[in-house]
């Protein structure tokens, strides 16, 4: 068994569902929003950056316009559920399924690789730097950087009005609208900060797999969801432990569990028979602490 690769692999997807997880924190824990579109918005920022990458973009330009595409997606999520009163759920399916046909419309087709590229990981100045046969150590080290980044900086604008703003929608939007401030608009800027955050972390998975694949986005939402609570529920009883954290430590106990579970023998297809039972488990454990809270109160 080769344990450098597994820990390498849990190590590099762990960190970068560790952003896609940071922009579900936002829709799923502080907004309760179900939203389905980041299962459209993880594949857009990788096709954005297949198609942009084989033009001669550099990788930074990629994520950058990743992200910006990505905020757009979350807006238009947004202007569907708040202005044109669709449900949630359902404003979330309907971005989701339009960005299936703009990804493929981006990309031109459903697999569009760019093997031969420079990319955000495998650049002449990363190979001075750390040599041309490091690529593992290579990525782990720009991931980590990106990570802690992304982290500092969700973690300062969720410090600001507008981030305070936006916890309170989630807890009590009754005090938002005594307030006289739109709770619809509050709404509409938490949804374009995590698709944008998603996709951002789409065009990195691009980068790290060098093509863009139509079908990467699917279950995306229930990966992200399942590092927020294993994250969540670990390190909820150390109240010093910002939820971003929690949230990378959710991330990567998860990407081991599945490392682990095909290491013993189950399929890489298997793979989201596993999340699903994993994430079944979870909930279920999670019911019943809070069951038990109650009967002992």
């Amino acid at each position: 068994m080769d344990f450098f690769g597994i820990l390498v692999g849990i190590l590099i997807e762990g960190l970068i569902y560790s952003i896609v997880s940071f922009g579900v924190y936002i829709t799923y824990k502080i907004l309760d929003f179900p939203d389905m579109t980041v299962d459209g918005s993880f594949p857009l920022g990788m096709s954005i950056t297949a198609t942009l990458t084989l033009m001669g973009f550099s990788p930074i330009y990629t994520l950058l316009i990743s992200f910006i595409l990505g905020i757009i997606a979350g807006i238009l999520t947004g202007i569907i559920h708040v202005k044109l009163k669709v449900g949630d759920l359902l404003s979330g399916i309907i971005m989701m399924i339009a960005l299936y046909s703009i990804n493929l419309r981006i990309a031109g087709r459903p697999n569009l690789p760019f093997f031969n590229k420079d990319t955000l990981f495998r650049n002449d100045l990363f190979i001075s730097i750390f040599g041309p046969n490091n690529r593992p150590i290579t990525t782990i080290v720009v991931l980590l950087v990106i990570v802690i980044i992304v982290k500092i900086l969700l973690d300062l604008f969720l410090s600001t009005k507008r981030g305070y703003l936006l916890r309170t929608v989630g807890d009590n939007e009754t005090l938002i609208t005594q307030l006289a401030i739109d709770k619809g608009n509050i709404k509409i800027m938490g949804l374009a900060i995590a698709n944008g955050i998603v996709a951002f972390a789409g065009s990195i998975y691009a980068h790290d797999r060098s093509f863009f694949e139509i079908s990467a986005g699917t279950g995306t939402l229930v990966i992200a969801v399942s590092n927020v609570i294993i994250g969540m529920q670990i390190m909820n009883k150390f109240h010093n432990i910002k939820p971003t954290t929690a949230v990378i430590i959710g991330s990567l106990l998860y990407r081991a569990v599945i490392s682990i579970a095909i290491s013993i023998g189950l399929e890489a297809r298997d793979l989201k028979l596993i999340t699903a039972i994993l994430l079944l488990i979870i909930l279920i454990l999670n019911k019943f602490k809070s069951t038990s809270k109650v009967v002992k109160r």
